[in-house]
């Protein structure tokens, strides 16, 4: 028989036995694992799982919200069950072999009642008095793009203005001095009240009050090759009037380059308001970051070969596409494989593993990688206009090309007319592509004309010109 309980002090899940201590004893989640500390023997044992891990040399924060299996070596968990406890930083409900961790929402505010109530709360405040910014990345699974390089410049220059962060979970890490305010918490509905600006890189979703005052900052997160909101195939009436009332919300839209603005504003129906072609903040540090500090974090090596695989979502999956055999392909290159896959496929995905396999899905900075990547593997994912700052190979994994191109969303431009290195159908030719020496020979005139029109303002000094704007705007008080 076995029993479980949750330790506040600690944020730790025990499990208790009777008989033999097991040997090992997991808490496994599609994005994080723990293990328990195993005490005890002879008649009773117990295993302690920690409820928070630090990864990639950042600092120690409560593990990902989501179901996880409990697994303890030689012990049957039917019987095991837990009334749901709430945490300072999570809540824990613990049936079977399964342990579901959620956000520190209190449950009278998690039904839809609750909600309605905090929601009809926003809905009649004034708001907008604050001198904060509100800002949201990737619906909240990240605290990095755009708003995040935004944010470290506001930090530096303008100390006075309170930074609030949206994020789904406190696994979640928000830059340093800001303040992470859990999706659907009575202090997430205030904060999203009272801020003067919000800055976001997608769309707002659920229901949005402008506030008198309150200006968005949409800071958008790529310079689109694949067609967009109202560009996308297929006439649907529902979608269409969205994409307008979504752009509506907007008071300046910020795009990489001239190419981008044409596109976005056309996209999304974004007439008689402003574009910023400023390039992208996130992009700043690809001119003046440190890739051996990334590299360190990441625990790769200075002399590894390093290759970043970044490929795009798709309509008609969930998950992030099986292209490649990550492990295989860190063999046959002989290099440590970066997995990055798409914010959407976040939740309903799992970390791929392997031999000199890395799944950084859950990384906070796509640019830091960027600069520990030594080349970059992608399909159709706006990736590929960042990473031509470094200035370093792209390959273009693409086996579905035509479907992707001419069912599901259809591009801009021929990608295999202008693409800054080689399309290719199969991991066996992704291996010979990049074994092949001539590639950045063969492809340096298109790779030039490519930084040319799409990164022309990826200086290093986008951040301070939004900024600057922001702040000559009179939007916030430094």
């Amino acid at each position: 028989m076995t029993d479980a309980r949750v330790d506040e002090p600690t944020e730790a899940l025990v499990i208790a036995g009777a008989g033999p201590r097991p040997a090992s004893a997991t808490l496994r989640g599609p994005r994080a694992s723990v293990h328990a500390k195993l005490t005890g023997g002879g008649k009773t044992w117990k295993a302690t799982f920690p409820l928070h891990l630090a990864r990639w040399g950042g600092a120690d924060l409560p593990l990902p919200t989501g179901e996880y299996t409990i697994e303890i070596d030689g012990v049957d968990l039917e019987d095991v069950a837990l009334a749901p406890t709430l945490l300072e930083r999570l809540r824990v409900e613990v049936r079977g072999g399964r342990a579901v961790v959620a956000g520190p929402i209190d449950p009278v505010f998690e039904t839809a009642e609750g909600q309605s109530t905090l929601e009809e709360r926003y809905t009649a405040q004034p708001g907008g008095g604050e001198n904060a910014v509100f800002f949201e990345s990737f619906y909240g699974h990240s605290a990095g793009c755009n708003p995040r390089a935004i944010d470290r410049e506001l930090a530096r220059r303008a100390p006075a203005v309170n930074r609030y962060w949206s994020v789904k979970d406190l696994s979640v890490a928000v830059p340093e001095g800001a303040v992470a305010v859990v999706e659907g918490t009575p202090e997430w509905w205030r904060a999203r009240s009272e801020a003067r600006m919000l800055i976001v890189n997608d769309w707002l979703r659920r229901r949005f009050v402008r506030k008198p005052g309150q200006r968005v900052l949409q800071t958008w997160h790529g310079t689109p090759l694949k067609r967009l909101a109202l560009h996308r195939p297929g006439f649907h009436p529902r979608r269409m009037a969205a994409v307008v009332k979504e752009s509506r919300r907007w008071d300046v839209l910020l795009a990489q380059n001239l190419y981008a603005s044409r596109v976005l504003r056309k996209a999304y129906a974004f007439f008689g308001k402003p574009i910023w072609v400023e390039g992208y903040p996130r992009n700043d540090v690809l001119t003046s970051g440190d890739a051996a500090a990334v590299r360190a974090a990441l625990g790769i090596g200075e002399d590894e070969r390093v290759l970043l695989y970044a490929p795009t979502w798709r309509d008609d999956r969930t998950e992030m596409v099986d292209f490649i055999d990550p492990a295989a392909l860190a063999a046959e290159a002989d290099a440590v494989v970066l997995v990055r896959g798409h914010s959407r496929t976040i939740d309903p995905g799992h970390d791929s593993t392997g031999a000199r396999v890395i799944d950084v899905t859950g990384y906070p900075e796509t640019a830091q990688l960027m600069l520990a990547a030594d080349a970059l593997i992608t399909d159709y994912s706006s990736v590929m206009f960042d990473y031509s700052v470094t200035g370093k190979p792209m390959f273009f994994l693409v086996p579905d090309l035509e479907h992707y191109r001419g069912e599901l969303r259809g591009f801009y431009f021929d990608l295999a007319e202008r693409a800054p290195g080689p399309l290719v159908r199969t991991q066996d030719d992704l291996v010979r592509a990049l074994d092949d020496r001539e590639v950045p020979v063969a492809y340096a005139q298109r790779y030039a004309a490519w930084q040319a029109q799409f990164n022309r303002r990826d200086d290093g000094h986008a951040a301070e010109r939004v900024v600057s704007r922001i702040l000559d705007q009179g939007w916030l008080t430094a």
